[in-house]
């Protein structure tokens, strides 16, 4: 596998949510997007009190693109209008399709909003080609133990896969991004736990990695693009 390095670094514009910890690097203030990602918002990391009021994404409107959620820490509730509903947890993901069109609300559990804890989340907007801005809107959660956990090699990390190919094993959700006009795309979760781990990740034409880890100097604050040119 030919190498690749990180071309460029973007980063992120602090932006909190009412009490909601957020930094976004995409869109920033030296990249609008990186085709086919729209938005990147990170929120978090923090902890919420007791009896707080949770997340401030009450019902709004979605169209024309999907949004892939990594709950990294505490939970996540969601109900929209096509009528999917479900409550994903801490290492789970929300993958919704918006299409032609839905109202969806992500806020937090009731259970969470009286106990409070930890919270960290990664959303991701993922744009639709022209031929499926209409499709029909679909949702899915998975929990953390209905996602692929695969080793490194090195036996140093973990893959948590959601969609896309890693060492010959699908992911959850199986291939889906074929279907769009990029080559191939992997929604994934990469944990190094030790020191001196590392990871050799195959990529297509453009890759963006979010790099979200308390203890690496690009923590919060950067997007990298690495490959060729975009299509």
């Amino acid at each position: 596998m030919t190498s690749k390095t990180i071309k460029r670094r973007h980063p992120a514009v602090r932006d909190d949510i009412a009490d909601l910890t957020t930094r976004r690097p995409v869109p920033g203030a030296e990249i609008e997007q990186v085709d086919p990602f729209l938005f990147l918002n990170h929120h978090g990391p923090q902890v919420y009190a007791p009896r707080n009021r949770g997340l401030p994404f009450g019902p709004h409107p979605h169209r024309g693109f999907e949004t892939v959620t990594f709950i990294l820490t505490g939970e996540l509730a969601h109900l929209d209008s096509a009528g999917h509903e479900s409550i994903i947890r801490e290492g789970g993901i929300q993958w919704m399709t918006a299409g032609s069109g839905l109202v969806h609300a992500e806020v937090s559990p009731d259970e969470f909003k009286r106990q409070g804890g930890p919270l960290e989340i990664l959303q991701l907007w993922v744009n639709l080609p022209p031929r499926l801005k209409m499709t029909t809107p679909r949702y899915v959660g998975l929990q953390r133990d209905e996602i692929p956990a695969i080793a490194t090699p090195d036996g140093k990390g973990t893959v948590h896969l959601t969609s896309g190919e890693y060492l010959g094993k699908h992911g959850a959700m199986g291939m889906l991004c074929l279907r769009r006009r990029i080559s191939a795309a992997h929604a994934a979760r990469l944990n190094l736990g030790k020191a001196g781990a590392s990871e050799d990740i195959r990529i297509g034409l453009a890759t963006t990695l979010i790099v979200a880890a308390e203890q690496l100097p690009v923590a919060r604050d950067h997007a990298g693009i690495a490959g060729a040119e975009q299509r």
